[in-house]
């Protein structure tokens, strides 16, 4: 099993877990707010969408992973307005892709947006590293 625990260019996990782990051949992230690394967040819907998606492929490279390699999405809203901006970037960056996903809209704090999913690692198997 190995633990992302700082992927580059993003900020550090701000509690005590990691923003990925490798085991089994698949990468489990953390859920991905909309925020760069220097703690700034873009005003407008879609842009944050598209920080998060682009955090995400953050962690997931670092994992040894890709958006291409995503297998299941879990996706946490905080309006029900956001579900249609929401799918049109989703589909900029999954496109024929489509991997399983679930969308729920809930209250997160003082988070408009969170993302999270499950990838396969590139090759199929995770390696026994200790940390990253």
């Amino acid at each position: 099993m190995r633990r992302i625990d700082s992927a580059p260019g993003l900020a550090p996990a701000i509690g005590p877990y990691s923003q990925a782990v490798v085991a089994n051949g698949f990468v489990f992230t953390t859920g991905q707010v909309p925020f760069h690394a220097d703690g700034t967040a873009p005003a407008a819907f879609e842009d944050q969408v598209r920080v998060c998606i682009e955090n995400l492929r953050s962690v997931l490279e670092a994992a040894g992973s890709g958006l291409e390699l995503v297998v299941k999405v879990n996706a946490y809203l905080t309006d029900a307005a956001q579900r249609d901006p929401f799918n049109r970037i989703y589909a900029e960056y999954f496109g024929d892709a489509k991997p399983a996903r679930t969308t729920v809209c809930v209250d997160i704090w003082d988070i408009p947006f969170e993302i999270e999913c499950v990838a396969v690692v590139r090759g199929g198997e995770a390696t026994e590293e200790a940390g990253a």
